[in-house]
């Protein structure tokens, strides 16, 4: 099994042999390049997906030239596109238990009207909070005047649940537990863009932008990462404590003798 010797720290020994340490060593090596080869593909999935929207934002397409009809949502879902107009602050609506650091409050969601067509737009213009004192009005900093926007379209999960509401149409702005577009197109009493649009960042009216940026899947990769860390740090542990006194230190403290 090749050479061996003992090295000593105070209590604590260990017992070496150098065709052992090689094999444990190429193991936990082998393992950390592999955790590391993980977390490479997620940065260079991030940085990809950066560039991308970096070049989405600069190209944002005018919303009148989308047709959702003839697109499927694959290409709408994160589409940044250009707005011209202005929002409608009367009308707008308050989704109930939206959450930001731990904090309950509302997503601000306020019609916009497009300058060149006419047509209505939901644009989710963030979080705010609604831990206020009594009888104190949410804060939702209406914008006035003509202003241009950038968003990206916000195509819903088809596994995510529509939460119907009761809506007390007699009562801006409205309180809904979620965004369905046809009951709102009824109360609104006209058509509105088939998406929410959500405002990216410093734009006119923006809250707190409580929701990612984008949705790039990087996490199996940064959980295969830590798989891989975790793993080599398991064999340094196992073979520390299969080549020393270690254990018996813990049990027994006093004990000084390396055990054969």
């Amino acid at each position: 099994m090749g050479p061996t010797f003992t090295w000593s720290l105070g209590s604590l020994q260990i017992r070496i042999n150098w065709l052992i340490l090689a094999c444990v060593l190429l193991t936990i090596f082998g393992f950390v390049r592999l955790g590391m080869w993980q977390w490479g593909r997620a940065a260079e999935k991030l940085a990809a997906q950066a560039e991308f929207e970096g070049q989405q934002l600069q190209n944002a397409l005018p919303l009148d030239q989308v047709d959702p009809s003839a697109l499927p949502d694959s290409e709408l879902k994160n589409l940044h596109v250009a707005l011209s107009g202005e929002y409608d602050n009367a009308h707008t609506i308050l989704v109930l238990a939206q959450f930001f650091d731990g904090q309950i409050g509302y997503e601000v969601v306020t019609p916009f009207r497009l300058a060149d067509s006419g047509r209505l737009v939901l644009v989710s213009r963030g979080w705010t909070s609604g831990i206020l004192p009594p009888n104190t009005p949410p804060s939702t900093r209406p914008v006035s005047g003509p202003v241009e926007l950038t968003a990206q379209i916000h195509v819903p999960d088809p596994e995510e649940p529509v939460l119907a509401s009761q809506i007390d149409a007699s009562h801006w702005p409205l309180r809904v537990r979620g965004v369905e577009i046809d009951v709102l197109e009824r109360i609104l009493g006209e058509p509105l863009f088939p998406y929410l649009v959500r405002l990216t960042e410093d734009q006119p009216g923006m809250l707190v932008r409580h929701w990612p940026e984008t949705n790039v899947d990087v996490d199996t990769h940064l959980s295969y990462a830590l798989q891989w860390y975790t793993f080599a740090v398991m064999v340094a542990i196992a073979a520390l404590l299969a080549s020393s006194n270690l254990l018996s230190l813990m049990r027994d403290p006093e004990e000084d003798k390396f055990k054969k």
